[in-house]
């Protein structure tokens, strides 16, 4: 008979306030360092980098520049560079040497109004073939590869307020023409749909609408075959879907949880096991989740064509951290169960998830 003491345990291990309203953070590659993204009061941006020692948070490194900063990732960069690409509130799309912050290694105006959501691919040692970077704004979604805009001519699509963009990709080795097996974008949208783009076509795929807006959308891992999508909304669900089996009409099955009554604001998978994720709330909670996979993860329908099969999806642990809503999570790759979180509170919390080797 398992006891409570036996399921994984989320422990607040260090907590720091901040002088501005920080809306990302992210671990820096093979450190013990993370950054945070935000806005000085007076309208300006700020990068702080800290560095977790000795039970706690030193501030290393503080970075002011003109616009403040929405969104970031370390995606699109090797682990010798670790460079970090981030999206701002003028639309611009900057990589940054952290190390010589002065002026930005790559800058791009990518979209007219604020950048939600980056993310980056082909970097940290991660897939095959050139990083490449990918946003989300209210205004369009914008391809970026090689360091280089599509531009106008690339197929825009409206991505909205709580809109989100994740990438999938897997062994293409884009610098000798030969496409991979798949290069996905996937796009959440303040109306409840969701698209997933072929880039090798530059066409819809698929869609989805899940009724309510969608905050965040992340797949589980970028360098396997696709294989899970979860999606979460403004009214407290998230949906898993597997992405394993597309049905011409029926599309990808899928599983949905009432897990709030507020926002879902992120999901963060545990880079260790794809089959784990934390999702974050609006009443300032965090709850921990395990992906239980079907018998069979695809079945024949009455005209004998493939269509998947859902799983399911079990609730290991949840945790109140903060009064406000808790906008950003972010797992440390290096090690398993740390994590840092930033809340609108103003605080930036350092947390360990403990014994998830046993789920």
């Amino acid at each position: 008979m398992s006891s409570a003491l036996e399921k994984p345990q989320i422990i607040a291990h260090i907590q720091k306030s901040l002088n501005y309203t920080v809306f990302d953070c992210k671990w820096i590659p093979c450190s013990a360092k993370f950054v945070c993204m935000g806005n000085f009061p007076r309208g300006t941006g700020v990068l702080q980098v800290y560095e977790v020692s000795h039970g706690e948070l030193v501030l290393v490194k503080e970075i002011e520049k003109s616009k403040p900063f929405k969104c970031g990732t370390f995606g699109a960069t090797s682990l010798q560079q670790r460079y970090l690409s981030t999206g701002d509130f003028d639309g611009n799309l900057h990589m940054w040497n952290l190390e010589a912050p002065e002026m930005p290694v790559y800058s791009v105006k990518a979209h007219k109004e604020i950048i939600n959501s980056i993310d980056g691919v082909g970097g940290l040692g991660v897939g095959e073939g050139a990083p490449e970077l990918v946003t989300g704004s209210r205004d369009d979604c914008v391809f970026e590869r090689n360091g280089e805009s599509l531009g106008p001519k690339a197929k825009r699509h409206s991505c909205g307020k709580h809109a989100a963009c994740r990438r999938r990709y897997q062994e293409g080795l884009l610098d000798r023409g030969i496409c991979s097996q798949e290069r996905c974008v996937c796009a959440g949208y303040d109306n409840g749909d969701i698209k997933l783009f072929d880039l090798r076509t530059m066409s819809l795929r698929w869609e989805k609408n899940i009724r309510n807006g969608v905050c965040c959308v992340e797949f589980d891992r970028k360098d396997i075959n696709m294989n899970k999508l979860v999606a979460t909304s403004l009214e407290g669900k998230f949906h898993v879907f597997d992405m394993r089996t597309q049905h011409p009409t029926k599309g990808f099955a899928s599983v949905s949880e009432k897990a709030y009554k507020s926002t879902v604001w992120q999901v963060r998978h545990l880079p260790q096991n794809r089959d784990v994720f934390m999702t974050t709330g609006g009443a300032g909670n965090l709850h921990l989740w395990k992906y239980e996979y079907p018998a069979q993860r695809s079945k024949k329908d009455s005209e004998n064509m493939d269509m998947g099969v859902a799983g399911t999806v079990t609730l290991l642990q949840n945790v109140t951290v903060s009064t406000q809503p808790i906008g950003s999570l972010d797992w440390s790759p290096d090690k398993q169960g740390l994590c840092v979180c930033t809340a609108f509170d103003q605080t930036v919390r350092v947390l360990i998830a403990t014994k998830l080797n046993r789920v």
